[in-house]
């Protein structure tokens, strides 16, 4: 892309970030839109305990797939990247529209997922090719501040639908919505994109050079390492599945269903480990990246952000609803506060770098602190009835968030020159993407765990023939008056679950504490990284 952005011109740039932001806008407000409707989604199908492990699949092979996208990106360019991933995470939401069971829309937030988390990450790499480094935590925090907006309405827009023309809408018009603002974006790269052709600029790697249809296969096969990339997505999907699923058989963990998958999730990641080791000369990971303080740190210290972050998070939104007692738009506005404050404090972490040049010290000062105060603060407070101690203890993880989340990938991409800024976007993105997934998996097991249990001790015994309803289906459990017996047995094994929830959520944070102390203190000012016409 060095080559590329000699190609920019000052209006166009300008014109590509503004269509940027915008993307953002869309992106985010159906995050936050989605993030609300979820788990009236799965109560639809009477799977309201399953509702993080929808989207462990979609984030394993969210993150897995970002390889093959800079892969894409380094052999076709950026415009044929980012057509693929809009055309993926499209047909995902009209999927979504139309499914008709967990298993469906499960699969759609696959294809959602992928197109999704593409289109993210090549914008970052976009703001990669044209900023100085910097300046890079700033304008990509600028980028994000979409969610000053989004944050407020997402929850009314999610309520709107749920009360008019039901959540599968809301899914059906973001997918007409999406492309409609990313094509002009993808205009403008196929134009530049062009431009840098007759200028001379770009030499492609990928050209035919008389192969035949299955030369071609194989040649790709190979460049993308197609086989590795199912090994290891399949394998860490299987494996981590298993400990979501054990709660549907009767027998749990005595079941040979759940025994023979992770047996051979385990086979297959000991397959990817033999494949990459043996049989390949283009590997997945550049493991020799991986080897340096600073990038293993950071990724170390994304995996437990997004591992930690999902553990406490899955099921917060419900928490807020049944044990609060707040709306749908209110406890959107809750959630969304967390993204709205991450974003602030974002920018000022991005001035702050930009000014001083320096990431590391912000980092250990501000973000580890503040992140594990906020935790152990919120284990105390999870029984109160005043919703303003959650919302403090809310704030501070939000603080920890916005300030870490921007340092950790200046971090990666200051340790290593701007040839690699797509792989080391690219590893950052599927430490994170598996984190996440680690994260839902221990969520989804502490729930399935406690809440039944809890509930059979709690309920009233004339309500324990509903077990299985109240358990499933988040309206059922809301149609209980605040107050009343059932609903505040409810309440109660929430409370319980919460609790080890955040006990969990606390470790992981503990381990990821070590990621900054393995950077080295680089001073990004003095780093030259980026050619052409850059800000």
């Amino acid at each position: 892309m060095e080559a590329t952005t000699q190609a920019w011109s000052n209006s166009s740039l300008t014109a590509a970030y503004m269509m940027i932001w915008l993307i953002y806008f869309v992106e985010t407000l159906l995050a936050g839109i989605t993030l609300a409707l979820v788990p009236y989604v799965t109560s639809a199908f009477s799977m309201h305990a399953f509702t993080p492990t929808v989207s462990i699949l979609s984030n394993i092979l969210g993150g897995v797939i970002t390889l093959s996208i800079a892969k894409i990106i380094d052999i076709f360019g950026r415009p044929h990247g980012l057509l693929f991933c809009l055309i993926t995470g499209s047909s995902g939401l009209v999927m979504m529209m139309v499914c008709d069971g967990i298993g469906t829309y499960a699969a759609a937030m696959v294809f959602h997922t992928l197109g999704n988390n593409g289109v993210q990450y090549i914008l970052s790499v976009l703001i990669a090719d044209t900023t100085k480094l910097e300046n890079r935590a700033l304008v990509q925090a600028l980028m994000n501040s979409t969610s000053l907006i989004t944050g407020w309405v997402a929850g009314p827009l999610a309520q709107a639908y749920l009360r008019g023309m039901g959540w599968r809408w809301a899914f059906g018009s973001f997918g007409a919505l999406v492309p409609l603002v990313t094509l002009p974006l993808l205009g403008l790269l196929v134009a530049n994109y062009r431009k840098a052709k007759r200028m001379g600029l770009i030499e492609r790697r990928g050209e035919k050079r008389g192969r035949n249809l299955w030369e071609s296969m194989v040649y790709y096969s190979q460049e993308f390492n197609a086989v590795g990339l199912v090994l290891a997505s399949t394998g860490i999907a299987l494996f981590l599945l298993s400990f979501n699923l054990y709660a549907l058989t009767g027998k749990a963990w005595s079941s040979p269903l759940i025994v023979g998958v992770i047996l051979l999730g385990f086979l297959l990641l000991s397959a990817f480990v033999v494949w990459e080791k043996s049989f390949v000369s283009i590997r997945c990971l550049p493991y020799r990246l991986l080897l340096d303080g600073t990038v293993f740190g950071a990724c170390l210290l994304c995996a437990c952000l997004f591992a930690s972050y999902s553990v406490w998070n899955s099921y917060f939104g419900s928490y807020l609803q049944v044990v609060q007692g707040l709306s749908v738009e209110e406890a959107s506005y809750v959630a969304q506060l967390y993204t709205v404050v991450s974003v602030l404090v974002a920018v000022s972490a991005g001035y702050t770098i930009h000014r001083t040049g320096h990431f590391k010290t912000i980092s250990l000062a501000v973000g580890v602190p503040l992140g594990l105060l906020g935790q152990v603060s919120m284990m105390y407070f999870r029984t109160s009835s005043n919703i303003g101690y959650i919302i403090m203890c809310f704030l501070f993880i939000s603080i920890s968030q916005g300030v870490l989340v921007v340092t950790d990938e200046i971090a990666i991409l200051a340790a290593g020159s701007h040839e690699h800024v797509a792989a080391m976007l690219a590893i950052v993105s599927i430490f994170g993407n598996i984190g996440g997934a680690i994260g839902m998996t221990v969520a989804a097991s502490i729930w399935s765990d406690i809440v039944p249990d809890r509930l059979v001790r709690y309920l009233p015994s004339e309500d324990l023939p509903n077990l299985n309803k109240i358990f499933g289906d988040i309206t059922t459990q809301l149609s209980y008056p605040m107050e009343s017996p059932t609903r505040l047995a409810i309440q109660h094994a929430y409370e319980d679950a919460m609790l080890r929830l955040l006990i969990a959520s606390t470790i992981i944070s503990v381990v990821g504490v070590i990621g900054p102390f393995t950077w080295k203190n680089i001073d990004v000012k003095k780093i030259q990284q980026t050619k052409g016409y850059v800000w």
